[in-house]
């Protein structure tokens, strides 16, 4: 296997982990690079060995599809054909004249540079939660809904005591039930998509009957909770408590047809924690460095989920939010792809025509549930002036409002030079979709130079390295040269 082609696999959630098996099993070296301290990603998210949680399957679901992932990277793991670099944060992939170098942060610290060489790179960077803003969103106590969940999975903590679940999304309801079957009172899940919209498209979903029955077990379970459901209902407001300014309360309402909140239904619920959250977005941080196309939101794939970019594969949530079902696929045909074409062979698409199968019928569902889970239409009226927007950089809407309206800006990037709105921290992943629906300009990913902060002394270094690299590049091709023109000397002279 010293021979072997190498492949990088970036995410070790459920398609970089069943891109990892089958590009293993077929021939390929695989390297899988990872942020977190196990594999899993945030849907197969573990506890720390220390805290000794007795039933961890308890807080997740298809867990038998996570044990056969994992016990599959262990027998690959100790035959030596993957290796599994632990708390590597990718922060960038550049090309090069043979393969790609991968560029990540070590450990907890961030601030030690490692750099992975690979022949390929298969893109299974996930997603993540799109947040809009309301009034109080800043309070301590309201979280994302998938930040409640990682609590919860990855430290066997609750948020709180009383919450409330709220925004849109197929992400509420595994919260939810979490939450409760933890010990939490859920006051209230408040989704504020329409149940009518379901029913429009009931064909489309009907052809996934496994997915249907997941719900169904949802619901299920809040019933046996006693959760009560909102359908068609949105957070106005949260309310802090004036002695330690932490969330003490929400108001929530109704909406009617045209997604607007109709005054007479506003309710105020007495909750400690509210877990909010809009969907999800692909991250595509790393496919924009590397020039892949961007379709929307999405990374672009083909049938193999190749990218446009020779060399680089994408699978799962950055292709396009879909579950976990269909990571899996898309993860599975990545995989049978990338060790085909690495090993030069033609890939022979009956191989994975099951997964296939299973990916074209989970791509009409997700986009079905895409449109039905969709953010209330008129939700930017309820965001008042002074409501911050930008977190990072703390911009309120009504700058927001008034870059547009005073100062002409018709797109998202002018508004953030006008307002700085996206030049924090987070580089506009938190605020950017608020601030595109604010200025009513469309919602489109946004291309970054790095996928997360980096040191610039580490930034110099990868400068000097990719000099070093040119230089050795540049020094390989005059030998082949001189070599080549000169059969009877198997070295070049040396220089005077």
């Amino acid at each position: 296997m010293t021979d072997a082609p190498r492949l990088t696999v970036i995410g070790a959630g459920p398609a970089g982990l069943a891109a990892t098996l089958a590009a293993a099993r077929h021939g390929v070296r695989v390297v899988l690079v990872d942020a977190a301290p196990e594999a899993g990603g945030q849907f197969y998210r573990q506890p720390a060995a220390g805290l000794g949680a007795r039933r961890p399957r308890a807080l997740h679901h298809r867990w038998r599809d996570w044990e056969r992932l994992r016990d599959g990277l262990d027998r690959l793991l100790t035959a030596g054909l993957v290796t599994h670099l632990r708390d590597h944060h990718v922060w960038g992939v550049t090309r090069r004249r043979s393969g790609f170098s991968v560029h990540a942060l070590l450990g907890p610290a961030q601030e030690q540079p490692v750099e992975v060489r690979a022949d390929a790179v298969l893109l299974a960077t996930g997603g993540y939660e799109k947040v809009l803003p309301f009034p109080g969103w800043t309070l301590p106590g309201v979280v994302t809904a998938g930040g409640a969940q990682a609590m919860l999975k990855g430290g066997l903590v609750l948020p709180g005591r009383t919450a409330v679940v709220a925004g849109t999304g197929p992400l509420l309801l595994p919260v939810a039930t979490g939450l409760a079957a933890a010990g939490a009172r859920v006051a209230a899940l408040v989704e504020s998509a329409d149940p009518r919209d379901f029913v429009r498209r009931s064909r489309a979903l009907a052809a996934e009957p496994a997915k249907l029955a997941e719900g169904a077990h949802y619901a299920a379970r809040l019933l046996r909770h006693g959760v009560r459901t909102l359908a068609h209902h949105t957070v106005v407001e949260a309310h802090g408590d004036p002695q330690d300014e932490r969330l003490a309360a929400v108001t929530v309402a109704a909406l009617d047809t045209a997604g607007r909140v109709r005054p007479d239904t506003r309710r105020r619920i007495d909750c400690d924690t509210l877990a909010v959250g809009h969907g999800m977005l692909p991250h595509t941080d790393l496919a924009e460095v590397l020039g892949c196309r961007i379709d929307g939101v999405a990374v672009h794939v083909d049938g193999e989920q190749r990218t446009d970019v020779p060399g680089v594969w994408a699978a799962g949530e950055a292709t396009g939010v879909g579950g976990a079902v269909l990571a899996l696929a898309e993860g599975h045909i990545a995989g049978r792809s990338a060790a085909a074409r690495l090993s030069g062979r033609e890939p022979d698409p009956s191989g994975w025509a099951g997964a296939a199968r299973a990916r074209a019928g989970l791509r009409r569902f997700a986009a079905a549930l895409d449109d039905a889970y969709a953010p209330p239409a008129h939700w930017a009226e309820q965001v008042t002036d002074d409501t911050v927007v930008c977190r990072c950089e703390e911009v309120t809407g009504g700058a927001v409002r008034r870059a547009v309206t005073e100062l002409g800006a018709g797109d998202v990037r002018t508004v953030k030079l006008l307002t700085r709105a996206g030049m924090g921290w987070c580089q506009g992943r938190m605020c950017g979709p608020a601030v595109a629906g604010l200025a009513g300009c469309p919602e489109t990913a946004a291309r970054r130079p790095f996928a997360r902060p980096v040191p610039l002394g580490v930034l110099a270094q990868a400068d000097a390295d990719a000099d070093a690299d040119a230089d050795a590049d540049a020094d390989a091709d005059d030998e082949q040269c001189y070599v080549a023109y000169h059969p009877d000397h198997s070295d070049p002279p040396e220089e005077p």
